[in-house]
């Protein structure tokens, strides 16, 4: 996740994250980078085609994997949710949000949608 934000640097990167849950920990094993699919300026939005959202579902069904949520970067800003990516966050996801400041990563830290659609910060453990 931390190179594709670097690599994709000025612009947002984004993916999938696949794993297991298990009493309510959740182990990421695999991601899956995507093409930033937004029309026009990707600095400071993403947007992930339906196709490879598809293709994402299909990818975790077939290694009988759990879709654990989406991870994307947000150049020379921090890591934490905008109000944007809280409107179009889906409730089960976990949201990865890296902050790459001056091309280089700077930190990184997880959401999830609580009750109330709001996000509340998830422990991430290395």
């Amino acid at each position: 996740m931390i190179s594709d934000g670097i690599s994709t640097f000025p612009n947002e990167c984004c993916g999938f994250m696949f794993g297991k849950e298990q009493e309510d920990v959740r182990s990421i094993t695999s991601i899956k980078k995507v093409n930033n699919s937004k029309e026009g300026d990707k600095r400071q939005r993403f947007e992930i085609s339906p196709t490879d959202y598809i293709q994402a579902e299909r990818f975790a069904d077939d290694r009988d994997l759990d879709l654990l949520g989406v991870y994307h970067s947000h150049p020379d800003h921090p890591s934490v949710p905008s109000e944007h990516d809280r409107v179009n966050a889906q409730p089960y996801f976990s949201y990865v949000i890296l902050s790459i400041a001056n091309g280089k990563f700077a930190s990184v830290q997880s959401w999830r949608l609580n009750d109330e659609q709001q996000f509340e910060e998830e422990k991430i453990i290395n």
